[in-house]
């Protein structure tokens, strides 16, 4: 049941960080300048944040079944009208359907959680949700690049549509909302979940009256909008240019700054809760990102082995941001949980949904004419450029966690 929502959530990963892989074939196929590439990119996140709120009230009403199938479903129409698009607005409409159809995956899962595995396997299955989505990341890493170079960008996209298509079908054919509907015993709480008591906008309005909310969503915004900026778009075409790798091997090493993220996630949550605190690990985490990215971003000509390692570190530390969701859940009483959740969810898409988009802008203000293959090329100063829009984040982020109330793991009433 939790594993074929676990696959809807990996081809979400998969379809969020593709355009790095893909970005000079889109750049050649639509004629796009950096912004225009990073716009494109950014369609997805639109649609992604704007459902987070509801997704959580889709779900209570009609169930992760209908839910799921009907994501995946979308997903995979949104995934064919991006592979055969013979524009670059046409490919921003299939990246806007992949991106609002994927977000119900997450909540999707949990809420399975919930129904079928004992509540004291709901954490681990928050935890392999994250592993699952990064396993989409590593797909879209070396595997995609070498599928692309095989046999082309769009039918690649052919194929994931119809991998996403079955997974529809098996979602509705074989996903149940709660095991009694298969005979068994449920494990949903007794009184049921929240059934959606208050409105969205008074939910909204309750979430927002407590000062970590606000800061509890902007600042992993800046964790993770750093993090799917270079990973997600403009790594690999920074490493090439940069550090002279080939597309494989810069693919390889914004995997690697995945797997690392996955990793860290778990550990900075079981290290929040035997420490019995939310806020140190956090401030700790964002303060080692900051210093990363300025060491990417300002030591030029690292060695590449020492480059990987600087960024295997920031990718581990950016797993602090898995402690926001406890954290923000703590600061507000229960029945706002899944409302803050959507909040902190839709802060930490935020952050890739203005900077891919910001940084591409920002590239084409500096670039220097230079072009390759049909490809716009851009130097150092470029990138640095557009990675101070990062960088500034972080540094936003890095502060602000410090103005956080710690919940010292304790629930508000």
């Amino acid at each position: 049941m939790w594993g074929l929502g676990a696959v809807l959530y990996l081809i979400g990963f998969f379809q969020r960080v593709a355009p790095a892989v893909v970005g000079d074939e889109l750049s050649r196929t639509f004629d796009l300048s950096a912004a225009s590439l990073g716009n494109l990119s950014a369609f997805y996140f639109y649609s992604y944040v704007a459902m987070q709120i509801p997704t959580g009230l889709l779900a209570d009403r009609w169930g992760p079944r209908r839910l799921l199938s009907l994501g995946a479903l979308v997903a995979a129409i949104g995934t064919v009208v991006f592979a055969v698009a013979p524009n670059g607005s046409i490919a921003g409409i299939g990246r806007l359907l992949v991106g609002g159809s994927v977000a119900v995956a997450f909540v999707g899962m949990l809420k399975l959680a919930s129904h079928w595995l004992p509540l004291k396997q709901y954490a681990m299955a928050s935890g392999l949700a994250l592993f699952a989505g990064i396993c989409g990341a590593v797909f879209a890493g070396v595997p995609l690049q070498m599928s692309v170079a095989a046999i082309g960008w769009r039918q690649v996209m052919v194929v994931m549509a119809l991998i996403t298509a079955l997974l529809a079908v098996c979602i509705w054919w074989l996903v149940r909302d709660d095991p009694v509907e298969r005979g068994y015993l449920s494990h949903a709480p007794e009184h049921g979940e929240s059934s959606v008591l208050l409105g969205v906008w008074a939910g909204l309005r309750k979430v927002m009256a407590y000062r970590n909310t606000w800061l509890l969503a902007l600042v992993p915004g800046g964790v993770v909008g750093c993090l799917l900026t270079f990973a997600g778009l403009w790594g690999v075409p920074f490493l090439t240019s940069q550090y002279g790798l080939t597309p494989v091997g810069a693919a390889a090493v914004t995997s690697t700054l995945m797997v690392a993220w996955a990793l860290g996630g778990p550990v900075f949550g079981a290290f929040s809760d035997r420490v019995g605190a939310r806020k140190l690990p956090y401030v700790v985490g964002v303060w080692v990102v900051l210093i990363g990215w300025l060491v990417v971003v300002y030591v030029p000509d690292l060695p590449v082995w020492l480059l990987v390692a600087v960024l295997v570190v920031i990718g581990f530390f950016s797993g602090c941001m898995i402690v926001g969701f406890a954290f923000a859940k703590e600061s507000v009483p229960i029945s706002l949980a899944g409302t803050v959740s959507g909040v902190v969810n839709s802060g930490v898409m935020s952050g890739p949904m203005l900077l891919q988009p910001g940084v591409g802008w920002m590239l084409d203000r500096m670039w220097q004419g230079q072009e390759q293959a049909g490809v716009r090329v851009y130097d150092l100063p470029a990138y640095q450029a557009g990675f101070n829009l990062m960088l500034a984040w972080a540094a936003l982020a890095a502060l602000l966690i410090l103005f956080s109330r710690d919940t010292h793991c304790n629930q508000t009433q």
